[in-house]
């Protein structure tokens, strides 16, 4: 069985085809960077009708890649959620169209659920249990997966996500949208230990989050050397680099700890960053534990995730009824089991 995955819930329109057996055979990437960055962030209005100009070519290059045809489809996955709502009705609108046409069912798929199984797409087999760190622009959570389907939720951000932070940072050091890569290569250039910022609510004795203390350490950085910024730029942005990836070796560590697990899952957009790879290695090898990351491709939003996911989904009978239904917001708990 093949399954077309779409996914398009902010501002990268991806579509994949994956396999039963042979697992991912085929993918594709259109980023919108280019056309925001001009804006500094993400506009939805023109996310949306970006989507829609993008899916349909991005779907008849799969299949080209692919050497398929659309007929030789059992079912289309898409995100249906969450997201920006224009952005995911345009998926989703073309999800249920190719569905109906074809007469095969269509699949809907949580994002975070794609993201949280992305490393699942590398050819070394992850052992179930283990504990799953999501980091992206709009999520920081700490998930004890039993198996696919099986979700607990030991931590989360109360307030901004780490992508978040990384972005408003990236901002306040006059780093171009997108903020994350941009920084990452200055805080490379500073001096560790010259700016020691806030490990937010690391005495807590939860697995919750909070960076939001952080970015206003940052804010108040920039402000006090206003008159020698340009010297000092490095050394910021690699003390907050530091304390993100700090911050979150502590909790990853107490969420191991807490659950008796001794493998951790690493995905989302913000996992990319070397110096977060780098101390949570370092963690699992303190530990003796094991570690996977998602590809780095497959960090940021993208199609082969969701095709995965959806082909699980399908193979339960989790199907949808081809109406345009999505959810800008639903917790993963809402999930049903596999």
């Amino acid at each position: 069985m093949r399954i077309l995955g779409i996914e398009s819930s902010c501002d990268e329109t991806g579509v994949a085809i994956y396999d039963d057996e042979k697992g991912l055979i085929a993918h594709a990437l259109h980023t919108q960077i280019p056309m925001h960055a001009q804006y500094g962030g993400v506009v939805p209005e023109l996310a949306s009708r970006d989507h829609i100009k993008r899916i349909v070519p991005l779907v008849r290059l799969v299949l080209e890649k692919a050497d398929m045809k659309l007929s030789d489809l059992s079912a289309i996955a898409y995100t249906a959620g969450p997201g920006l709502i224009g952005a995911l009705l345009a998926g989703a609108m073309e999800a249920g169209a190719l569905a109906y046409g074809l007469g095969i069912p269509s699949v809907p798929v949580h994002h975070m659920e794609g993201h949280l199984l992305a490393p699942m797409l590398e050819d070394e087999k992850i052992q179930f249990p283990f504990v799953a760190l999501l980091i992206s622009g709009g999520h920081t959570m700490l998930i004890k997966v039993e198996k696919p389907g099986q979700y607990e939720l030991l931590g989360q951000s109360v307030d901004d996500a780490a992508g978040e932070a990384f972005d408003k940072t990236a901002k306040l050091l006059g780093i171009p949208y997108p903020g994350g890569p941009g920084l990452e290569k200055l805080a490379a250039k500073g001096k560790s230990g010259t700016f020691n910022f806030p490990r937010p609510m690391i005495k807590n004795p939860n697995c919750d989050f909070s960076f939001a203390g952080l970015k206003t350490a940052v804010l108040n950085a920039t402000l006090e050397h206003k008159d020698d910024l340009k010297d000092v730029k490095a050394d910021i942005a690699r003390g907050f680099t530091e304390a993100i990836a700090s911050t979150l070796e502590i909790k990853c560590k107490r969420a191991l700890k807490q659950t008796g697990i001794k493998t951790l899952v690493v995905a989302g957009g913000v996992s990319a960053n070397s110096d977060i790879r780098n101390a949570l290695k370092a963690l699992m090898d303190s530990i003796h534990g094991k570690i996977y990351f998602a590809r780095k491709e497959f960090c940021t939003d993208n199609g082969a995730m969701i095709a995965q996911v959806g082909m699980l989904r399908f193979k339960a009978g989790q199907i949808g009824d081809n109406s345009i239904k999505v959810f800008p917001r639903t917790p993963l708990s809402n999930l049903k089991p596999l």
